[in-house]
């Protein structure tokens, strides 16, 4: 089937759907954290049709094809790649979008394409055992590891030079609020992985707070005292979400407030902390009360912080199937 120079088969040509749909859904990751599933359904519709098709195709093209070209390779991408994407979920390596983009792939891409563009076809460089799915998910794993080398790059041409310096960069607190990933910097000065950011939105929601608020008054809402009476619904922590209320109880201060003079005063629980994660449904991302406290002590008090942006594997995963399609396996030509 031609497509603007390029022949192919009609499977081959209806998959390139898929580009489109995985670039979009990777911009929106980047920028929102979610992904609706019901992007997925369409493509998975369409690749169970394909899957179909192809599987005709080959059986009506001899033993040969039937068996190699068609029956081992999708054995492979639905036996081997849906179960690793669903293991990585189950254990948190993934997040829902990342397998069910997985999942779409190996129905999509049991085999791999072929697209004659001129003299020359495409993809060059397939793995032995035909299995495209698997060759895009070993693209986004090789294209996942470069991601900390460039950031590393990043840094050191700022000459930023510490040990987080391959997984995060440094920004104004102004953006804390609409960035996503976690807070890397802590009160000590020292940087370890911590507050999700997404949990931070949450918190502050609950508490009808703005980032700037706890900045102005840290003292005030160090106090679990302030917490509301009757907390705003914390959200999942997107940051489109509306923040809603006065920040909690309104006390009767004395000169504290302004001075500063409770900086050290201990609480049994301070930000209220313990009482956010007790009182909303869910683990707020698996923040502990302590990850909590660290990051908000980190916030109120440095101009810059350190933040991990925690890139979504669907970026990797958009530029493995590019690389697949255009070039073909990555790991075929590093091992070789």
């Amino acid at each position: 089937m031609p497509l603007a120079g390029v022949s192919a088969t009609g499977p081959d040509v209806l998959r390139l759907v898929a580009l489109p749909v995985f670039a979009w859904v990777a911009v929106r990751d980047v920028k929102t954290r979610r992904v609706s599933s019901a992007v997925w359904i369409p493509l998975a519709i369409l690749g169970t049709v394909l899957l179909a098709w192809d599987g005709w195709a080959a059986w009506n093209a001899g033993a040969y094809a039937w068996t190699y070209g068609f029956l081992v390779p999708a054995t492979v991408s639905l036996g081997v790649v849906v179960p690793l994407a669903y293991c990585f979920w189950w254990f948190g390596g993934f997040g829902g979008a990342d397998a069910k983009a997985l999942f779409v792939l190996a129905l999509l891409f049991p085999t791999v394409p072929r697209y004659a563009v001129g003299s020359v076809t495409l993809p060059a460089v397939t793995t032995p055992l035909g299995a495209f799915s698997f060759t895009v998910l070993t693209n986004a794993v090789l294209v996942g590891v470069a991601i900390p080398l460039a950031l590393a790059v990043r840094n050191a041409a700022a000459g930023r030079f510490t040990p987080v310096m391959f997984v995060g960069w440094p920004v104004p607190w102004e953006r804390v609020p609409t960035a996503h990933g976690k807070l890397l910097s802590a009160p000590d000065g020292r940087s370890r992985g911590g507050l999700d950011l997404d949990a931070l939105r949450m918190y502050l929601r609950w508490r009808g707070l703005t980032l700037a608020a706890v900045r102005q008054h840290p003292d005030r809402f160090r106090d679990p005292a302030t917490l509301p009476d009757e907390p705003n619904p914390p959200t999942d922590g997107a940051v489109t979400a509306d923040v809603s209320g006065d920040g909690g109880t309104t006390l009767e201060r004395t000169a504290r407030e302004t001075d500063g003079s409770e900086t050290d005063r201990e609480y049994d629980d301070p930000w209220g902390a313990e009482a956010f994660l007790a009182d909303i449904d869910g683990t707020a991302y698996g923040t502990t009360p302590d990850e909590l406290r660290d990051g908000l002590e980190a916030l109120a008090a440095e101009e810059r912080v350190w933040i991990s942006p925690g890139m979504p594997f669907l970026v990797p995963v958009f530029v493995g199937l590019v690389i697949a399609l255009l070039y073909g396996d990555l790991l075929v030509v590093t091992l070789l």
